[in-house]
Parts: C-alpha cells; sequence; structure tokens
C-alpha cells in the first residue's frame, strides 16, 4: 500500500522519467537499425566477414553495462559529454547491434532460393530483388531482433542512471542509496510494464508486416 500511495504521489515524476527512458532506448535502437540492417545485409556476401562481424558484436554484449559506460567517460569527456545522454545512447546502440544484425544476416541467408531464382527469372537486379522480394519475406525475422533489442536496452538503460542519463533507474538508484523500497519497487515495476508494453507493441507490429503467406495458423 505504501509502495501504491508513493507511486500516485509522484505519477508526474515517472511519467518524467519513463519518457527519458523511452527516449533513450528509441533513440539508441533507431540508430542500431540503420546500421545493424545494412551490416546484416552486407555480410550475407561473406562468411569470413560474417563470422567476424557477428563474433565481435557478441563480445561486445559479454561488456558489463556499468564498465562500458565507464569506458566511455574519458573518451567523450575532451567534448564535455563524458557523462549523461550522449554516453548512455552509444553505449545502447553497441548493444542493440548483435540481435539486429544476427537476425538480419539469419533472415536473408533462410529466404528460399526458389525465390530468388524466380526473381531473376523475372529480370530483376540484386537490388531489386533484395528491395521486392529477401527483405519483405525476411522483416518479420528482422523485426523479432529489434524486440530483442529494445527489451534488453530498456534494462540496461536502467543502469545509465549512473552516469546521470536519467529514466527509471533513478528510483531504483535512489531506493537503494536511501534505503527506500518504495522507490526501489516502483522503478522495478515501471521498468517491467515498459519492457512488456513495447514487446508486445512490436509483436503486434512483427504479426502485422507478416506475409500472409508466411503466417501460421
Amino acid at each position: 500500500m505504501e509502495t501504491l500511495n508513493f507511486a500516485i504521489a509522484n505519477w508526474s515524476q515517472i511519467l518524467a522519467r519513463g519518457w527519458e527512458h523511452i527516449s533513450l532506448v528509441g533513440v539508441a535502437v533507431s540508430i542500431a537499425i540503420l546500421t545493424g540492417v545494412p551490416i546484416g545485409i552486407l555480410i550475407t556476401q561473406s562468411r569470413v566477414a560474417a563470422d567476424r562481424v557477428l563474433y565481435g558484436a557478441a563480445i561486445i554484449m559479454t561488456i558489463p553495462s556499468i564498465a562500458f559506460f565507464g569506458l566511455l567517460i574519458p573518451v567523450l569527456s575532451p567534448i564535455g559529454q563524458g557523462i549523461g545522454y550522449l554516453p548512455a545512447v552509444i553505449a545502447l546502440i553497441f548493444y542493440s547491434q548483435l540481435p539486429i544484425i544476427r537476425n538480419t544476416y539469419t533472415a536473408i541467408m533462410n529466404i528460399d532460393p526458389a525465390l530468388r531464382e524466380a526473381a531473376r527469372g523475372m529480370g530483376m537486379t540484386a537490388f531489386q530483388r533484395l528491395r521486392e522480394v529477401e527483405l519483405p519475406v525476411a522483416l518479420p525475422v528482422i523485426i523479432n531482433g529489434v524486440r530483442n533489442a529494445v527489451v534488453l536496452n530498456i534494462a540496461i538503460a536502467t543502469i545509465a542512471t549512473y552516469i546521470g542519463a536519467g529514466g527509471l533507474g533513478v528510483f531504483i538508484s535512489r531506493g537503494i542509496s536511501q534505503t527506500d523500497p518504495r522507490q526501489l519497487i516502483t522503478g522495478a515495476i515501471a521498468v517491467s510494464v515498459l519492457a512488456i508494453l513495447a514487446d508486445l507493441g512490436l509483436l503486434l507490429l512483427q504479426r502485422r508486416l507478416t506475409p500472409v503467406g508466411l503466417r501460421q495458423s
């Protein structure tokens, strides 16, 4: 009951921090899509390049988020951005790469060769095949990678509060430092609800964009 009363009394602050959280994740994942999808498409041309890129992205995923934020402080300090919004977004962009690149690569590689041959038989160029045939078929799998990146980054962005990036993690950090379970629980529930809503929203988008012939009954 105390936690509920705290949440009601601080509802406007929860919404403000929630918007900060959405901003961090939204900007980072948007940039990651613009970089990760083209990379995923390009590496389909070379198995060696694919192995190296995916391995490098996997290594980034093993770096603890608080350590990654710390590594960015001396890098960005010369331009006065060692802490705050910018390093948080940069770190989240890197953490988004693996699921987006991997799913794009996997989706393109698993397209039925018969579809490509049919497209060639119609006289399509490589770019036309990519745009008209391969990407529409691969899109649901790519969006699934985006879903994974969004949910992952919602969790990681919680840690970004320790470098002054704001977000819902503020409630969790304050709850820990002030030994206040009301703030801790409020922050944890808010992050969980945000992750669930984002995942469900992207799941609906994924199903909507799945070609009718590929939908499971």
